[in-house]
């Protein structure tokens, strides 16, 4: 009768412990569908780069700004789950998190032409990067997988430019992506999904490859050097003469 007893002890605990995960998974996917929200509407303001020049500007201000908005969303998720169980609950805020890693990217490199780092992007999210670990951060992979993301927009964006008469922009992008693509192969991926998606980045190459050929041999591509470089160079001729 004891031992029976105490097996409907463990077995009640067993339950709260149940009773308690599923009551924070729940808090948790609620943050995310809000967090999720918040990122289509970013999707939507920069849309406008594949339109027109202007206003591309205003465009990552009022995305920045949505930014903020996500920003208290993952300080609420920092909040919620516990210090060691990040990956225990990671899957809920994965995608969502690669989506706004692709976002912040495409931003900064709208507004510089750079790369965002992960400790930028982990900035802006308000959470610790993956240096650190310490609970709540951003994962490298999910990092990674919003440069693919990224490389995918800028493919498209490449295409979009052309036909909008703009022929510089292409091979902005395709300095770019080139650098990327160089850069990851320098990485030994072992996930099978970020190895997938990584595969899947010589088709976005190839098409801003493309572009950039199509532009060359149409003689469309804006000249690499400037005029007063080869004014120097004339320069220097003379007086060596």
């Amino acid at each position: 009768m004891g031992e029976n007893k105490l097996i409907t002890d463990i077995f009640t605990q067993f339950q709260q412990n149940l009773d308690t995960d599923q009551q924070l998974r729940e808090t948790i996917r609620q943050i995310c569908k809000d967090i999720q929200q918040i990122s289509r509407e970013a999707v939507t303001v920069l849309q406008v780069i594949h339109h027109k020049e202007e206003g591309v500007l205003q465009a990552c201000q009022k995305a920045r700004q949505l930014f903020e908005d996500a920003k208290k969303g993952y300080t609420m998720l920092k909040e919620a789950v516990p210090w060691t169980d990040y990956y225990k609950y990671h899957d809920h805020w994965r995608v969502v998190t690669q989506q706004y890693c692709y976002l912040i990217s495409l931003v900064i490199w709208l507004e510089t032409g750079i790369m965002a780092s992960n400790e930028t992007v982990a900035d802006i999210l308000g959470i610790n990067a993956e240096e650190q670990k310490e609970g709540f951060h951003l994962d490298i992979e999910d990092y990674l997988l919003g440069l693919l993301l990224l490389c995918t927009e800028l493919s498209r964006l490449a295409v979009n430019s052309v036909t909008r008469g703009d022929y510089t922009k292409p091979q902005q992008i395709s300095h770019f992506i080139m650098e990327l693509n160089a850069g990851f192969r320098l990485l030994n991926l072992k996930n099978d999904h970020l190895r997938k998606r990584f595969d899947a980045l010589k088709y976005d190459v190839k098409k801003i490859e493309e572009v950039v050929y199509d532009l060359s041999i149409r003689g469309l591509l804006p000249k690499t050097e400037p005029a007063n470089i080869a004014e120097e160079d004339k320069t220097t001729e003379t007086k060596s003469g």
